[in-house]
């Protein structure tokens, strides 16, 4: 009943008791006008909105940026590396001049020597078929050497001395010289002998008949042992002087080389089949055999 009895007057008592209970000042719904109160929470609400947007942005704006650069970079990469793999500077087209100098054999050599011509001869071979051939004419050149030596070592181990007052050039003068200094005697004819026999002692020098070609020279004549034959134009006419029976080791020109008349070629002896020393010297004029010693009493000076 009490409070029924209560004026209006204790109504801001019991607000100060409030405040004073609570350490804050009441709020009165006299104080505030209904549209403050609606404005302020339209604000507030409209606060709460934009915090988020604002925060959002802020933090994910770098980060967004960061991955869109990573993505179009890698794409860059991706399209750029296969196509830069891939191409190729186009080449210049190579001329025949180019080609030749480029096989072309070079030599480089410091900056303060001049420049030099090289010559096939200034140095060695280096391709497999030039080492051969090298090789090959190496041999056959040791070969030859080898063969003259054994050749000088028979002609002294069974040459004779010729003896004093003998020409080592044939006597007389003439495009045909005899093939003996002397003789003794003519050997005794027999059926199918061809040739002529000059009886002269062992060692006995013979000459070429006339200037010639020796076309053979070997000391394994069959029949007719050591044997020279050599091929002569005198006055037009082909002749062929062959010379046998020579002593072994005694030659002193080989096949292909040039003589002089009157050149000594050798010695006489009886290899082959021969009774007694002597020169078995054969004829032949275009082809024919003629007279050896009727041959040499027409032409010989």
């Amino acid at each position: 009943m009490a409070e029924e009895n209560d004026s209006p007057e204790s109504a801001p008592e019991a607000q100060v008791a409030s405040q004073a209970r609570w350490g804050r000042p009441a709020r009165s719904e006299t104080q505030k006008p209904p549209q403050l109160r609606r404005a302020t929470k339209l604000e507030r609400r409209a606060a709460r909105e934009e915090r988020p947007t604002t925060v959002r942005t802020g933090r994910r704006g770098p980060v967004r940026s960061i991955l869109t650069l990573a993505v179009v970079t890698g794409l860059v990469a991706t399209v750029a590396i296969p196509g830069y793999a891939a191409w190729q500077p186009e080449a210049e087209a190579t001329t025949l001049q180019q080609l030749a100098a480029d096989g072309a054999q070079t030599l480089v050599v410091a900056s303060d020597i001049t420049d030099s011509t090289l010559a096939r001869g200034s140095y060695s071979a280096t391709t497999p078929d030039e080492i051969s051939k090298k090789k090959a004419e190496e041999a056959a050149a040791a070969a030859a050497a080898a063969r003259a030596k054994a050749i000088a070592s028979n002609a002294a181990a069974s040459s004779y001395a010729i003896p004093a007052g003998v020409p080592l050039v044939a006597p007389g003068s003439g495009i045909v010289r005899r093939p003996l200094p002397y003789f003794n005697n003519f050997g005794a004819p027999y059926a199918g002998h061809r040739g002529t026999d000059y009886m002269v002692e062992r060692g006995t020098p013979i000459y070429s008949v006339a200037d010639g070609v020796v076309t053979a020279s070997t000391d394994g004549g069959g029949s007719l042992g050591v044997t020279i034959t050599i091929m002569h134009n005198i006055n037009g006419r082909a002749v062929q002087s062959v010379y046998a029976h020579m002593l072994p080791g005694s030659r002193t020109v080989g096949a292909g080389a040039t003589v002089s008349a009157g050149q000594m070629i050798g010695q006489v002896s009886d290899t082959g089949l021969a009774f007694g020393t002597h020169l078995h010297l054969m004829i032949h004029v275009d082809g024919t055999r003629v007279d050896a010693e009727g041959w040499l009493a027409a032409n010989a000076g």
